[in-house]
């Protein structure tokens, strides 16, 4: 089949509880989803075998398509015919609790940053992150390393040709641990070094035997440099070799797939990377679940990943109140609630995590602490998603009165081009305008910020798709994904057009001039403390915008910017509300305005009926 364009492609992503199968085919207008079917992951007991759940999602797509993909137990690929089988099949898995690591560096800050920014690129969960000065007497990390059980360790730490005592020294805590792999008892923890090169030796000698080793190339072999496309490539290979190895059936669902089982992060990460590069863009994901939020950024071609293990909508609700602190959830309410009733709410929702809103005003509460969840772990990427420390900047004499200098997060709202959000209190929102007022909420765009969603949760099949490395396949492997990623995966909101800079109260802040499709030239006015929401389809729209004097649309202040806008499912929206953006303290006023944007937006068509405004 060399070179010869793929016409199907089946790809299942295997969650911590659905399996999820999508059907991709080759049609007159390029690459489409055909459809897609969803069982219950099967890893657990009574069934204990994963690829249950693959073949009962497969069948359920089998018949929604009408074509013959499986004989038995058996995917058939690749097609005999136009009725039977696929060309390719895929899969990506968080299922099992997903890849767990620990990482350890020398210095917390520099090397210990950088493992940890390998390991969450290749999409795995950080339980700990070791360092020689990180405070803990050696007792206390072997206790650590024997108490969490990783599935596999990365151990980095020194430059090349520098000292070797330090990372010698970790490694020697790792021996005197010795730990056991949570997976399966009878195989070595695996342990990949990539650190000084000089010390190579020395690890192997203390680690070689109780663990299995892999020596790889130094994650910061200069300061200057971070180097972490080996790492992250080494996990991924030890991710199928062991973890999934060892996970029930998936040693039948690797024998299946046409390219390597990717862990669900990792493939998400990888589609948004790509999508990045390809369009040239800085962007910004989130998937937000019920136990994790994930956040995945690409600024200045550096990608980036964070994972806020204790944020979510289900079973770490409880967590997310704790965190935001019961008035900072309160504050996103438009409706006048007691304090207990709202805690009781949230504890009904941890002890029944799969339930789902039953009426408006669960609704609003459910959405009002997805704003604190989605802004706390914003704030958490923003302050790990950094320029490399320890280097020296070169700096001019203003930056000299500036300390920040080294280490300074590379997450730039102003230029911030598409924000793209996934997990069922995004992608599942009733109307798509909640969806846009969570995300402008939450993470404050400013200038121009394109908004899209994940319609039904398929980044991790399109990522896997994106990876296949066979030559025969890879080009429409990649070609698809991109294509299905356009037309089929994300729905597109619309833009948010955000002036930054204190506004006067009162003072109009932006005067927006748009051509809009059918109906010509508009003029809007936008006042401080205002939103406006503008109808307008997914299609390149002529604008000119002129911010008052003291604002900025990303240029010098009061500077007119002539460019083009998006519109889509909810259109462009103006935002009014200054940035940085403060909610008001006062009870009665910010229930207000909450519902005054409301109205604007169009997000809750019924308040009224809650006794808002």
């Amino acid at each position: 089949m060399a070179g010869n364009e793929l016409r199907t492609i089946l790809a299942t992503d295997c969650g911590s509880t659905t399996t999820k199968a999508i059907l991709i085919e080759l049609t007159d207008q390029g690459y489409r989803l055909k459809t897609r079917g969803e069982a219950p992951t099967t890893v657990e007991a009574p069934f204990e075998d994963v690829t249950k759940g693959v073949l009962n999602a497969i069948m359920e797509v089998e018949e929604l398509s009408g074509l013959k993909i499986l004989d038995g137990d058996q995917i058939i690929h690749p097609m005999k015919d136009d009725k039977t089988g696929v060309d390719v099949y895929v899969s990506t898995s968080s299922a099992g609790g997903g890849l767990q690591m620990m990482v350890a560096g020398v210095v917390k800050a520099m090397t210990g940053e950088s493992a940890e920014r390998a390991a969450l690129g290749a999409g795995s969960i950080v339980m700990d992150v070791l360092a020689s000065n990180d405070g803990r007497l050696p007792h206390q990390k072997i206790e650590r390393i024997r108490q969490l059980r990783p599935d596999m360790i990365l151990l980095s730490g020194g430059i090349d040709g520098g000292t070797v005592s330090h990372v010698v020294e970790l490694a020697e805590v790792l021996a005197a641990a010795n730990p056991k792999p949570r997976l399966g008892q009878n195989y070595k923890l695996p342990v990949i070094y990539a650190g000084n090169n000089k010390a190579q030796k020395n690890i192997e000698e203390t680690l070689g035997e109780i663990t299995d080793l892999d020596l790889i190339e130094n994650i910061r072999p200069v300061l200057e440099v971070e180097n972490l496309g080996p790492a992250r490539d080494k996990i991924h290979d030890l991710f199928m070799e062991h973890v999934m190895a060892q996970a029930p059936g998936y040693k039948k669902l690797m024998s299946w797939t046409d390219a390597p089982i990717m862990p669900t992060p990792g493939a998400v990460g990888s589609l948004i990377e790509m999508v990045a590069r390809q369009e040239n863009i800085s962007v910004v994901g989130v998937d937000i679940g019920g136990a994790t939020t994930d956040i995945f950024s690409v600024f200045q071609g550096q990608f980036n990943r964070t994972v806020s293990a204790n944020l979510g909508m289900s079973y770490s609700v409880c967590n997310v109140l704790a965190e935001a602190t019961l008035e900072n959830v309160l504050r996103w309410v438009p409706i006048d609630i007691d304090e207990g009733e709202l805690t009781n709410r949230i504890g009904n929702k941890m002890i029944r995590p799969t339930t789902v809103p039953q009426s408006l005003e669960e609704l609003i509460i459910e959405q009002a602490i997805a704003r604190e969840a989605l802004r706390l772990s914003f704030i958490q990427h923003k302050a790990f998603a950094v320029s490399l420390k320890g280097v020296q900047s070169q700096r001019t004499i203003s930056d000299a009165f500036d300390q920040s200098g080294s280490g300074e997060t590379l997450v730039d709202m102003m230029e911030l081009d598409l924000l793209v959000g996934s997990g069922g209190v995004l992608s599942h929102a009733p109307r798509r305008e909640q969806a846009m007022r969570m995300m402008i909420d939450a993470f404050v765009p400013e200038g121009i910020t394109q908004l899209a969603v994940d319609s039904i949760f398929m980044m991790p099949q399109l990522g896997v798709m994106a990876n296949i490395e066979n030559d025969d396949m890879a080009e429409s492997a990649r070609k698809a994904a991109v294509e299905v990623f356009e037309k089929d995966c994300l729905i597109r909101l619309g833009t948010c057009i955000a002036p930054a800079g204190k506004p006067k109260p009162g003072s109009v802040m932006l005067t927006a001039e748009l051509d809009l499709p059918g109906e010509g030239k508009k003029t809007f006015e936008l006042k401080t403390g205002e939103i406006i929401v503008i109808p307008a389809p997914y299609e390149p729209i002529k604008s000119v915008l002129t911010p008052a004097k003291n604002m900025t649309m990303g240029k010098d202040k009061g500077e007119v910017l002539n460019t083009e806008v998006y519109g889509g499912t909810v259109g462009i929206v103006l935002d009014g509300r200054g940035r940085p953006f403060e909610l008001s303290t006062e009870k009665a006023q910010r229930i207000e305005n909450l519902n005054k944007w409301s109205k604007a937006t169009n997000e809750y068509p019924d308040t009224e009926l809650l006794g808002g405004a």
